[in-house]
């Protein structure tokens, strides 16, 4: 394993139900990938029976990530990265998007499902320049995600704090307050991104992809509308085209389905 790369607390001995829908899996199935099992294979495909646009969501989510880390690297001087919700490895992880770039940068990914631990050594290969580090944690346990990534990443220099795929799964507004303290650790300059399913513009069908998620007995969610996600802004300068759908966010040449409306949204904002 080349350069400085660990894993912060131990992998826990957490048994994987596999009878029931998970986030990643699902995710993992619509990607493309191995790691996934019947149940997830049976709910990805009911929500692509209700909005057939869901596995160009995962395509779209991971060409957003790409296009946004290039964009802060390059036009806002960050180098450090907070990647909250990492999902199993895929291709272009943060880290590796990153580091191409600026070898030096510092990611710091933070998941607690046993699937996505049992991965987290892939997501730990860093530049030699760079670090790589993975925290076992919750997005609802905003002290320990601090504490543990303060060993990594500097937090007097600005930071991209990344939330994709991930909001949605805290059906509270206590997911305002847990953003707000996360972002309020860090510098001006730093940088937060979500990306998230929305009910603002196909009210009836995101709303069914909701029920039929939430009644597969998987992790329950929560569809906002497009005030709701502007919301994480509040103390943000939110940057242009504002809360768009994937692929409307600063699209270049070789970007996917650029000329298509989709009901997953993200935003990305800096902090003054």
């Amino acid at each position: 394993m080349t350069g400085d790369a660990h894993v912060q607390g131990q992998e826990p001995e957490i048994p994987i139900d596999t009878s029931v829908a998970h986030p990643a899996r699902v995710w993992d199935y619509w990607l493309g990938g191995k790691d996934h099992y019947p149940a997830d294979i049976e709910v990805g495909d009911q929500l692509e029976e209700t909005i057939p646009e869901v596995v160009l969501w995962a395509r779209a989510d991971r060409e957003f990530l790409g296009r946004l880390v290039r964009h802060v690297i390059v036009e806002a001087g960050v180098r450090q990265f907070l990647d909250i919700g990492t999902g199993i490895p895929t291709r272009d992880n943060t880290h590796q998007v990153a580091q191409r770039i600026a070898p030096e940068s510092r990611v710091v990914y933070v998941d607690n499902d046993p699937v996505v631990l049992a991965h987290a050594r892939a997501l730990l290969a860093s530049s030699p320049e760079g670090v790589t580090d993975f925290i076992d944690a919750n997005l609802h346990d905003p002290k320990t995600i601090l504490a543990e990534a303060a060993r990594t990443l500097d937090f007097s220099k600005p930071i991209l704090v990344t939330l994709l795929g991930i909001l949605e799964f805290s059906v509270t507004d206590e997911a305002y307050t847990i953003v707000n303290q996360i972002l309020d650790a860090f510098p001006s300059g730093s940088h937060l991104a979500i990306a998230c399913p929305s009910n603002e513009s196909n009210t009836a069908a995101m709303d069914e992809v909701a029920r039929k998620w939430n009644d597969s007995g998987a992790t329950p969610i929560l569809m906002r509308s497009a005030e709701g996600l502007k919301r994480f802004f509040e103390h943000l300068e939110l940057l242009e085209p504002g809360l768009v759908p994937l692929p409307k966010w600063r699209p270049d040449t070789g970007t996917l389905y650029a000329d298509r409306d989709m009901d997953f949204y993200c935003a990305v904002g800096r902090k003054p």
